[in-house]
């Protein structure tokens, strides 16, 4: 039976698996959502069992399913292959009383690799499925990982053009370094004047534009997003917490069907409904913690059931969760509204209206099983510091925001649940704020110095990725102000 996906905001507008993935975003600016989430047709002990690419295709299977089994196993094995630098796909390891589940080990080292390492293949095979004969523009917004990963994925993949938005002061240095040096023929990365929110709205706005998709069919092109936003890279992060689970059972943390609990690290939303997806799908898990920085928009709607981004947005040491309008959070108020698109639409119309939106006592019940914590900054470096000194174990500014919030969950609660903490980037990705945690006293050394001293005091190996981009000459300039990030768009495809 295929499954449909229906609009967040439209419950008019339908579209299988591939015309969701071609599309992105709904013609109304929704978001696509399945009709109902499927069950996981494995019994839960044969996960440990399995591969990553077995519970990959075991997962996906399930979503799309206007796919066959041949196409969709060519993409998993294609996606899922040498290219990570371990053996094993998101390995877990124990530390400082939590399993970490290290998502990092892609070719860009951040979690975002994890299901944009396969992005490319589902829209090639959905283009192909479709008829489409335009040329496919993948249009992102980032705030520093997506666009590394989204651009290294769809580097010179015929058919595609890639375009990301980034903002100029919001990234890490090597975030940055990893992107303006990205080769490919059809990769074009642009600095903003801006913040994300700024670049994800100009985006959203792109998509939303029907006379820009008129003008770009006149000339052979038509928009795909790369972001969460996209069912193609939404379905693909259940996989690994489903395997998260497997591991559980491997290692012996868990019995067959009792629950974890998992603590995920989030600006956008993506990563953590995901989680809650794979639970839809049959994996016990009890609390989803939901860790926020001091940009802590979610971790006030978790407690007050507002959603308000009419606040100061702070540059912080984990640039990406910088974030005040977390897209995916979208397809859970649909969810908790019992599937009503009127009455989503009212939330997101609201939201760019007045800049807030408050749910119902009735709908925060929905969201019981979610749990708001946030870091600030002194706690975040204080956590990498001390899970250093205590186990010698290295992780980035993101997933200490994560271990903070959990740490602050078991204290309020009590709730010794084994936990697994996604780990979503390598701590070579943001060097200079993981060295001021252990190291203090380097502010004149460069990123790549403070690279080298990692690697010494840690002895974790710097990743290719990072090398690759020592001595890479930069290969792309441009910076815009907001108001013109159209106009670069059309300046790129020949239709300005």
């Amino acid at each position: 039976m295929n499954l449909v996906y229906r609009s967040t905001r439209n419950g008019e507008e339908t579209a299988s698996a591939s015309e969701a993935i071609l599309k992105g975003l709904t013609s109304d600016g929704g978001l696509f959502v399945p009709d109902c989430i499927p069950k996981l047709g494995v019994p839960l002990g044969d996960l440990a069992k399995m591969s990553y690419q077995e519970i990959a295709y075991a997962v996906m299977k399930e979503f799309l399913t206007d796919f066959t089994e041949e196409e969709l196993k060519y993409c998993i094995k294609n996606a899922y292959d040498d290219k990570f630098d371990t053996k094993e796909i998101a390995p877990m390891v124990k530390a400082d009383g939590a399993y970490f589940l290290e998502l990092f080990h892609g070719a860009t080292i951040a979690f975002k690799d994890m299901a944009l390492s396969i992005l490319p293949y589902l829209l090639v095979t959905s283009a192909k499925k479709n008829h489409v004969k335009n040329e496919i523009v993948i249009l992102t917004a980032t705030s520093g990982d997506t666009g590394k990963a989204a651009l290294a994925g769809f580097a010179d993949v015929p058919g595609t053009k890639i375009i990301v938005f980034y903002p100029k002061s919001g990234v890490s240095p090597i975030q940055e370094k990893q992107m303006v040096t990205q080769k490919g023929d059809n990769t074009y990365v642009i600095g903003i004047h801006g913040n994300f929110d700024d670049a994800q709205t100009s985006v959203k706005q792109m998509f939303a534009n029907k006379d820009l998709a008129e003008e770009m069919n006149q000339a052979g092109y038509q928009f795909s997003s790369a972001n969460s936003i996209n069912i193609g890279r939404l379905v693909p992060q259940i996989v690994y917490y489903v395997k998260a689970y497997g591991d559980m059972l491997k290692n012996g943390a868990l019995k067959e069907g009792e629950p974890m609990n998992v603590v995920v690290p989030t600006g956008n939303f993506g990563n953590i409904l995901a989680s809650f997806y794979a639970k839809q799908m049959g994996i016990p898990i009890g609390k989803f913690i939901c860790a926020s920085n001091k940009n802590k928009v979610l971790f006030d709607f978790f407690r007050t059931g507002s959603y308000d981004r009419r606040r100061e947005f702070y540059v912080t040491t984990s640039p990406s969760m910088d974030i005040l309008i977390s897209s995916n959070l979208e397809r859970m108020i649909y969810r908790i509204t019992g599937n009503n698109p009127e009455k989503c639409a009212e939330f997101m119309q609201t939201l760019t209206k007045d800049g807030v939106y408050t749910i119902t006592e009735e709908m925060k019940k929905g969201l019981s099983e979610f749990y708001g914590g946030y870091a600030t900054e002194e706690e975040t470096a204080e956590k990498i510091r001390e899970v250093y000194e205590k186990d010698h174990y290295v992780m980035d500014t993101h997933t200490a925001v994560a271990a903070v919030a959990y740490d602050k969950y078991k204290a309020e609660t009590g709730d010794e649940t084994p936990s697994v903490i996604a780990s979503t980037a390598s701590p070579y990705k943001f060097t200079r704020s993981v060295m001021d945690a252990i190291h203090p006293g380097s502010e004149n050394a460069t990123d790549f110095e403070l690279v080298d001293k990692l690697k010494e005091i840690s002895g974790v190996e710097v990743p290719k990725a990072i090398e690759e981009i020592r001595t890479a000459p930069i290969l792309h300039t441009t910076e815009c102000d907001i108001d013109k990030m159209e106009d670069e768009v059309k300046k790129i495809l020949g239709i300005s």
